[in-house]
């Protein structure tokens, strides 16, 4: 993640929380008060948002120390101190929620990633995100999605052409989006395609697409679908996929399975700050 975007970020949730003062921290604490503090696990999980601690108390300008012991990507068992807090009792009550709401969130999303990886146990195909992320926050649970073993699709509608249904269906036809699209990008812009026939695939590919998604089909239609494509077109299958087939999935070839849920039907971990 980029340092800066990170730290603006956290400035804008700081502010959502805090307002202009803590009311309860600062009332019942001077500044002259300090205290440590740990940052545990409650459950077992993969963590990640080992930078978002250091960072997001360093936004306070104090003396503050911390110590982060897990790394992104690490796991951790109900119990496992994540990181150890020092400093003025205010600061690290003051930022205590918000680092914590990052920290379960992006864990929730690294844990829920490494068990589709472990799922669908393939050597060849990739599980990757999708833009069904939270508004404000697809930076962080992308990022965490790749601490789970997982890969990321577009990060927005600015890195990527994707040539959805209602897109063909204004359009007219998968050659005519494809055409328009070729007119006015650069030869950096990749275009992706979904299909979900037999005779849209052989339309995509002569439009020489470079990204086929094959959507809400079965296994057995992925694996057919991957014999037909061309080696030098990447195959995504998505939609319908979930923990109760992602396994079927496994021997079709498909280059990359996305998951919406990753995103958006995670769990958060179960962290805490306690007082040390």
């Amino acid at each position: 993640m980029h340092t800066i975007k990170v730290k603006k970020k956290l400035e804008e949730f700081f502010l959502e929380d805090l307002g202009e003062i803590d009311i309860s921290s600062q009332t019942i604490f001077g500044k002259e008060s300090k205290g440590e503090a740990i940052i545990i696990a409650k459950e077992d999980g993969l963590f990640a948002g080992a930078d978002i601690i250091g960072m997001g108390y360093s936004l306070f300008q104090t003396d503050l120390q911390v110590n982060v012991k897990k790394q992104d990507g690490e796991k951790v068992k109900k119990g496992d101190i994540i990181a150890e807090i020092r400093g003025p009792v205010s600061v690290i009550l003051s930022g205590e929620r918000v680092i914590l709401n990052i920290l379960q969130r992006m864990s929730g999303i690294a844990t829920l990633t490494n068990t589709a990886v472990q799922k669908l146990n393939s050597n060849h195909t990739r599980i990757c995100d999708t833009r069904k992320t939270s508004p404000g926050f697809r930076m962080f649970e992308k990022y965490a999605v790749r601490c789970g073993g997982g890969f990321n699709h577009r990060f927005g509608l600015y890195d990527g052409v994707m040539i959805k249904d209602n897109h063909i269906a204004f359009a007219g036809s998968i050659s005519n989006a494809v055409k328009k699209v070729r007119k006015q990008t650069g030869h950096m812009v990749k275009i992706e395609v979904e299909i979900e026939t037999e005779e849209q695939l052989h339309e995509a590919i002569d439009t020489r697409a470079d990204v086929i998604m094959f959507d809400n089909l079965s296994p057995e239609e992925v694996a057919r679908f991957v014999e037909i494509t061309p080696k030098s077109i990447i195959t995504e299958a998505s939609g319908g996929i979930g923990f109760h087939n992602l396994a079927d999935y496994r021997n079709t070839n498909v280059d990359y399975i996305s998951l919406g849920m990753l995103t958006h039907s995670y769990q958060s971990l179960d962290i805490s700050l306690n007082v040390k």
